[in-house]
């Protein structure tokens, strides 16, 4: 199946099929009862979602949308937990996943934990330009998102994107005589 930017994997508190991601990008929002939103984690290729259903099932915990076109294979819930019963191959595949998964958290809280607000702003840059390149992380994520995802206010987010693309004070100046 592909899933267009924008579109809804599924939604939050529904219950259904794992997703094998095969290319693109998904984003898990998770929707608090007073309707606000929160950005808690993204999914790359390779990822088998949802995480915590991977060994029995539960329903969804946030809502699954594209940041990019995604193409996505269905996995029948009946089928994956047969064969999971059945084949301890599959166990340690799926260790190894939440293994990769687990890895890339710590690598986000490594970037939470980053002092410098435009460090932080830098390496969460770095890590989505390996998997979207040549789009930017603002094609994909709002401002709000990308505050969210790296612990700073959007306000923040918005000045350091700013002082980035602005020209220097050199530049300026040379704009300025002419």
């Amino acid at each position: 199946m592909i899933l267009h930017k924008g579109e809804t994997l599924f939604r939050q508190g529904e219950t259904g099929p794992l997703y094998h991601l095969k290319s693109g990008l998904l984003k898990i929002i998770r929707v608090h009862e007073d309707g606000s939103q929160i950005l808690v984690n993204v999914i790359v290729p390779d990822e088998i979602i949802p995480h915590h259903s991977l060994i029995s099932p539960n329903p969804y915990y946030g809502t699954a949308m594209a940041l990019v076109t995604s193409e996505i294979e269905v996995l029948s819930q009946k089928e994956w937990y047969l064969k999971l019963e059945q084949d301890p191959a599959q166990c340690r595949a799926i260790a190894l996943q939440l293994q990769d998964k687990l890895r890339m958290m710590q690598q986000r809280i490594d970037q939470l934990t980053e002092v410098s607000p435009a460090e932080k702003l830098r390496k969460l840059q770095r890590w989505f330009h390996s998997y979207i390149a040549p789009a930017t992380l603002t094609d994909v994520l709002t401002q709000e998102e990308i505050g969210q995802f790296i612990g700073l206010r959007r306000e923040t987010i918005n000045r350091l994107l700013r002082a980035s693309s602005a020209p220097s004070a050199k530049d300026g100046d040379d704009n300025a005589s002419r």
